[in-house]
């Protein structure tokens, strides 16, 4: 497994792990285009807010990070359980002394992932934050830096 800066060649397979994500999610709605998804993942690549986990199948996962926020984090359905997305986040908290991120309420297996990696429940929102419009849930991380 490598950990990398994302480049816009990668931008097909940041799409497929997305929509992906999408079509298995009964209940979340699709409130964006194809061409709007691709054209918001370029544009975050292209600021270096991404980064990509490789394995033996290629890329496996990414996350969206501008500093201390986690803006996304998807893994591949078939390269779930495999510590992808704690490989991510391991690198996010090296860099940074905290961390925090929206989850949507309903996604209870997000949740319970960020948990064991340490977040914790910080505020609940009714969904006027994000493009679904669903209630959702902030998440903090905070280093034992700051922690004390």
């Amino acid at each position: 497994m490598s950990i990398a800066r994302a480049r816009l060649w990668h931008l097909p397979h940041l799409a497929r792990i997305l929509w992906a994500f999408t079509k298995a999610t009964p209940w979340l709605p699709q409130v964006r285009s194809p061409l709007d998804d691709l054209r918001a993942l370029a544009w975050v690549t292209r600021r270096g807010w991404v980064r990509i986990v490789r394995d033996g199948g290629g890329i496996a996962a990414f996350i969206v990070r501008d500093g201390s926020r986690v803006h996304a984090l998807y893994v591949a359905a078939d390269r779930r359980g495999q510590g992808h997305g704690g490989a991510l986040l391991a690198e996010a908290k090296a860099e940074t002394g905290a961390l925090d991120l929206w989850v949507l309420e309903r996604n209870r297996r997000a949740r319970a992932f960020y948990a064991a990696q340490g977040f914790r429940e910080a505020a609940r929102g009714q969904g006027a934050g994000n493009d679904e419009g669903l209630p959702d849930i902030l998440m903090i991380w905070r280093g034992e830096a700051q922690a004390a």
